[in-house]
C-alpha cells in the first residue's frame, strides 16, 4: 500500500492508503480528524470541504494521491481555540441548528474571505451557493459571512 505525507493543519503525517481514497476518509479514518464532514460523497453538498493550498475543496472527491505537497487545512486547523473571525461570527449570528453542514460552511467561507475581503451581498451568495444546509439557515450564514468580513477588515 503506498505512503503519503501530508501536511495537516501545520503537522506532517504519514499515512498508508490507497491512491484513490479520498482526502475525506483519510482525515477520518486515518487520522482521526472528524470535524469534517462526509455528505453527499460526490462533491455537491460541500459537507467536506477542506482548504488545499487556502483553496476551498471538496474532499470526498479528492484522491490522497492528487494533494501532493500542498498543505491542507481542516476545520480542526482553522483556529485553535474557535477564534477565526468566521468561527466568532458564525457563535454571534447563531447560525446552526443541526450543525452537521457546518464545518463546510465555515471552511467555504473563510477561502472566500481570504480571496475577497470586502464582498457584496451577491457575492456571498455565490460564494456560499455551493454548499447545502439541511437546516436552511441560509439567510443566517449570509450574515456571518458579512459579519466576519466586518471583523477581517
Amino acid at each position: 500500500m503506498p505512503s503519503y505525507h501530508l501536511k495537516i493543519n501545520g503537522e506532517s503525517h504519514a499515512v498508508e492508503a490507497c491512491e484513490n481514497t479520498p482526502l475525506l476518509w483519510v482525515l477520518r479514518d486515518h487520522l482521526d480528524m472528524v470535524g469534517t464532514k462526509f455528505g453527499c460523497g460526490i462533491a455537491q453538498c460541500g459537507a467536506c470541504t477542506v482548504h488545499l493550498d487556502g483553496n476551498a475543496v471538496r474532499s470526498c472527491s479528492l484522491p490522497v494521491s492528487a494533494v501532493g505537497e500542498k498543505s491542507i487545512t481542516t476545520i480542526e486547523g482553522l483556529s485553535k481555540d474557535g477564534s477565526h473571525p468566521v468561527q466568532v461570527a458564525w457563535k454571534e449570528i447563531d447560525v446552526p441548528q443541526c450543525g452537521y453542514c457546518q464545518a463546510g460552511q465555515i471552511m467555504t467561507a473563510s477561502a472566500f474571505l481570504a480571496k475577497n475581503p470586502d464582498p457584496s451581498e451577491e457575492e456571498i451568495k455565490n460564494a456560499m451557493h455551493g454548499n447545502i444546509c439541511r437546516c436552511a439557515t441560509y439567510n443566517r450564514i449570509q450574515k456571518a459571512v458579512a459579519l466576519a468580513a466586518k471583523k477581517m477588515a
